[in-house]
């Protein structure tokens, strides 16, 4: 995923699949820790919007904290000045906000318990699931793509690929014209997980070129 200042792009990653037990652990003042699975340098100002929404949606599930108190920390961190702020505070706020809503989409096709579920697994599928809904700028595959490397940069060892079949199968349904011409022109329904960064820089750039 590339993206300089004029360009917003969109990798996807995976979440951990480990629970917390009843307190999560005190958040860093550099918020959470990165796998490094991505070269700062190459993400895009949008792919770093998402990393502190993850980041803000973490502390929201984890320590049900408000979400101005998250806002204000999160906006407080390292690094945040070359985030989208825009689109950060639309995934934060507009996640929060349907939490209920897109859990009810996401729940159907769980193998396990909401509650479960790591909270940053979860957090990556609100991220999906709100941009396929309301970011319809952004390419479904870009979305995807975006949410894989999210996951595997921050979360556990597989996570990357729950969430993948998760929002693999909201797709058709929140993007189902997109998806249907995907098919229609004999693409994969599934982006390759190695190649995401640069598929994602592609799409994005098209998208908004």
């Amino acid at each position: 995923m590339s993206d300089n200042n004029n360009h917003n792009s969109d990798d996807g990653t995976t979440a951990g699949n480990s629970h917390p037990s009843t307190r999560p652990p005190k958040q860093a003042r550099t918020g959470l820790k990165s796998t490094g699975v991505r070269k700062a340098a190459s993400k895009s100002n949008r792919s770093r919007a998402r990393e502190f929404a993850l980041q803000a949606l973490y502390q929201h599930l984890v320590g049900g904290n408000a979400p101005e108190a998250i806002d204000a920390f999160t906006r407080d961190l390292a690094g945040f000045h070359k985030a989208d702020s825009v689109h950060y505070d639309a995934l934060l706020h507009g996640s929060i906000k349907l939490a209920a809503e897109m859990d009810e989409l996401i729940t159907p096709l769980l193998d396990r318990k909401m509650a479960e579920i790591s909270p940053i697994e979860h957090a990556v599928m609100w991220i999906g699931v709100y941009e396929f809904q309301h970011c319809l700028d952004v390419p479904w595959r870009v979305v995807l793509n975006e949410c894989i490397e999210l996951a595997k940069e921050f979360g556990g060892t597989d996570g990357h690929k729950y969430v993948n079949a998760v929002l693999n199968g909201l797709a058709p349904r929140l993007r189902a014209a997109e998806v249907a011409a995907d098919k229609a022109s004999g693409a994969t329904t599934a982006p390759a997980a190695a190649s995401a960064p640069e598929a994602a820089a592609a799409a994005d750039d098209s998208a908004e070129g």
